[in-house]
This record gives structure tokens, C-alpha cells and sequence, in this order.
């Protein structure tokens, strides 16, 4: 009884503003035959104006409200709020409930619009119902991304997930607002349409299950450096999302990478690199084959004197006795140049104070090639600094390249065919 009363009070209202209007219009020479459409215009710029101040005004107060409270707490979620128009969708409740309840007046005229204009204005609550939703949700998520264990996970693609699943209930919502059916019929209706609708959206779940197996298996965060030749990407991962990865390369270009492409084809990530405090370095030079040689006691005696070849040279004449009887050229191991050139890599590796001595160190010989015997170098830096890491790569090969003479070697290279030889003529007896 007490709803019909207000139902029946509020109906009176109506009435009686309507007929205000009216015979405020007609006072003012109104032509009968448009007071209806000139009221209907009027209402409609004053219940515009209204719902502008209105949400204007509760606007204001709440991020007046909002900077307060985080100025005197340090609550960072009102920041975010902020940020995220957390006020701005919220300040659209009241002017929602305003205009849903002056439809029936500004329509007074029309009844066969007001039923349209109630679910059109039931509509917009969903999608503001969605809005105030997400705004909340991405301003929990901002606070998540400060925390260093959430630092570098994809939070965009978690955010697109949940938006998708918001939009759904929505689009349930809308469907029962508009048909006045249940929620089941919906899902009935849907039902039939599935098969369409997994083609549309294809990307979208192949991107989400890939999403789900990235985080689980915490195969790519934010900040990973990754080499997909495939789609040419080769730098760091600056966002994730629900269907696409981006990637910043090294030239400054961005690259985009299906987010399921992480999952069904094979790419590298460099973060054990990074995480593990050395970069590789593995180069080699390569020797002329026709320099090395076998040293005698008194070359030998030339090099004793260099850090690192004295020891070398004592121990392996130690270790190593002549073979007795044997022929000049099988006399047992001997020292040639190479080897103590590789030694005295070695040597400077193990004392550079730029290479990592906690991880694998040698200098090692390769099998021959045309081009000559590589030597090669594996060790690792103690950055992985990119320009350190260069400069210190550097730094090593032109030192070793420059000690290669003092070895009685040469670093074998192809001619530039400019190159100048020292011909030596023989005369003949012919003259």
C-alpha cells in the first residue's frame, strides 16, 4: 500500500508540473500546437544543464575528498583512483538517478518513449556500473605493481581478462533490459551462436590462455630482453597484453608479437644472462698454421720471464721427460708458440679486473680451418652493461692481437688484394 501511495504522489507531481508548464507557455503566446514540442525542448536543455552541474559538482567534491584523504594517509589507492576516474564514474550516479527520475516528466507528452528512454538509461548504468568496476580494479592493480613481486608481471593482460569477463555479464545484462527476458535465455541464444563466436574471438582466448601459461610459468616479465627472429623482435618487453607483446628493439623500433606466439614458437630470453651478473664472451683469432713451431731451451728461456709462462714452463718441463733413443722429432711434449701464447691468455684472463672467476674461463683451440687455427676465447664479464660489456670485449682482443708478434705468430687474414709482398729475384745463368 505504501508503494502505491508514492507511485500515486509521484504521478501528482508529474501532473501538476506538466500542467505548470503548460500554462506558463501558453501566458508567454505560445501556440497551442507547439507547447507540447517547446516544452519537451525546454525540460530537455534544463535537465541537461542540471546533470552537467551535478555530476560537475559531486565530481569535485570527491577528488577534493580523494587528495585529502591521501594527503593525511598515504592511502595510495585514492591516487590511483584519480588517476583512474574512479570520481569521475562515480559522480555519474547521481545525475543517472536524476534523469531516470524525470523521464516520465520530460516525456509527459510522448508515453511511447518513456519505456524506450528508462531501458536506454538502464543501459547506460551498465556500461557505468562496468566503468566504476575497472576504475577500481586497475587502482588495486597499481598498488600490486609497486610491490617488487608484482613488478614484473603483465597486470595490463590480468586487467584485459577481467574487462572481458565485466563486458560479458554486461552484455547479459543489456540483452535482459532490452528483451525483458531472463539471463538464461541469453546463454540459450548464445549457445547457438558459439561456434561464430569463437572464430571472432579467436585471438582474444588463444591471447589469454597464452597470457595464463606466460605467468604460470613465468616465461617473459616486464624489463626481459628477448630475440624472436621470426617476427624480427630483438630487445626489451615493455608491455603484455591480452594479444599482443611489445617489444622496444635495440634501433629504438617497436615490434608487436602475438601473445600466443610465446607459447607455439620458440624465441630467447635473456634474463638468465642478466640475473646472472656475467655476459658471454666467445670470440676467437686465428692463427697462421705455418708460424707455429716448437720452442728450444734458449727461446724458451726468453719467456720465463713473463708473468704467468715462468710457472707454466718449469712445470711442463717437470712433467714432461725426454723420450731417450727416439728421433729428433719425437722427443716426447714439447712447447711450441701457440701454447704458451693460450697460456699467457689464459693468464691475463684469470688477472683482467673485468672478467667474472667465478664462471667458466679458458682459452681453447678449434679445429683448423682454411682461414687458419681459431683460438678461441670463453669467459665472461663482470657486467652485462651492453656498452661495458663491449668495450671490455674489446679491450681484451686488441691487447692479444697486439702480443701475437712477440710469439713469432701472425693472425692469419684474407688480402685485400692491395697488399704489398717483398718479391726476391734469383739470377738465373742466364743472366
Amino acid at each position: 500500500m505504501e508503494a502505491e501511495q508514492v507511485q500515486t504522489d509521484f504521478d501528482d507531481i508529474i501532473i501538476s508540473i506538466n500542467s505548470w508548464m503548460q500554462e506558463l507557455l501558453t501566458k508567454l503566446g505560445v501556440a497551442e500546437q507547439w507547447i507540447i514540442y517547446t516544452k519537451l525542448v525546454v525540460l530537455l536543455i534544463i535537465v541537461a544543464t542540471a546533470s552537467y552541474l551535478l555530476q560537475l559538482l559531486v565530481r569535485k567534491l570527491l577528488i577534493f575528498v580523494s587528495q585529502r584523504i591521501t594527503k593525511v594517509t598515504s592511502i595510495s589507492f585514492f591516487k590511483y583512483g584519480i588517476n583512474n576516474r574512479l570520481p569521475h564514474y562515480l559522480a555519474l550516479i547521481v545525475p543517472y538517478s536524476f534523469v531516470r527520475s524525470v523521464i516520465p516528466i520530460i516525456f509527459f507528452n510522448f508515453k511511447s518513449l518513456i519505456v524506450p528512454c528508462l531501458k536506454i538509461a538502464d543501459i547506460y548504468m551498465v556500461f557505468m556500473v562496468i566503468w566504476t568496476v575497472m576504475a577500481v580494479i586497475k587502482s588495486f592493480g597499481d598498488i600490486l605493481q609497486e610491490k617488487p613481486a608484482f613488478h614484473n608481471k603483465p597486470m595490463k593482460s590480468y586487467m584485459q581478462v577481467i574487462q572481458i569477463v565485466l563486458f560479458i555479464f554486461g552484455a547479459v545484462a543489456i540483452f535482459s533490459i532490452v528483451t525483458g527476458k531472463s539471463a538464461m535465455a541469453f546463454f540459450a541464444a548464445m549457445g547457438a551462436a558459439s561456434a561464430v563466436l569463437l572464430l571472432m574471438f579467436k585471438d582474444s582466448i588463444m591471447g589469454f590462455v597464452g597470457s595464463i601459461q606466460i605467468s604460470t610459468n613465468n616465461m617473459v616479465q616486464i624489463g626481459d630482453w628477448i630475440t624472436m627472429n621470426k617476427y624480427g623482435a630483438d630487445g626489451s618487453v615493455e608491455e603484455i597484453t591480452l594479444t599482443t607483446v611489445k617489444v622496444r628493439n635495440f634501433d629504438k623500433t617497436i615490434t608487436t608479437i602475438p601473445t600466443y606466439a610465446l607459447i607455439s614458437d620458440s624465441f630467447q630470453n635473456w634474463r638468465g644472462m642478466q640475473e646472472s651478473g656475467g655476459r658471454r664472451i666467445k670470440k676467437a683469432v686465428y692463427i697462421k698454421q705455418s708460424d707455429i713451431r716448437f720452442l728450444n731451451d734458449d727461446e724458451l728461456d726468453k719467456f720465463k720471464h713473463i708473468d704467468g709462462l715462468g710457472e707454466f714452463i718449469a712445470e711442463h718441463k717437470k712433467n714432461n721427460k725426454k723420450i731417450e733413443g727416439s728421433s729428433p722429432l719425437v722427443i716426447g711434449p714439447r712447447i711450441t708458440n701457440n701454447d704458451l701464447f693460450m697460456q699467457y691468455g689464459i693468464y691475463y684472463l684469470r688477472h683482467h679486473p673485468k672478467i667474472n672467476k667465478t664462471m667458466t674461463l679458458m682459452v681453447r683451440q678449434l679445429a683448423p680451418t682454411p682461414e687458419g687455427l681459431p683460438v678461441e676465447l670463453y669467459t665472461f664479464t663482470d657486467t652485462v652493461v651492453w656498452a661495458e660489456y663491449e668495450a671490455i670485449s674489446t679491450e681484451i682482443f686488441n691487447h692479444l692481437i697486439s702480443v701475437v708478434k712477440y710469439f713469432d705468430l701472425q693472425i692469419f687474414e684474407s688480402s685485400s688484394g692491395s697488399d704489398d709482398y717483398n718479391v726476391y729475384m734469383r739470377k738465373t745463368e742466364n743472366g
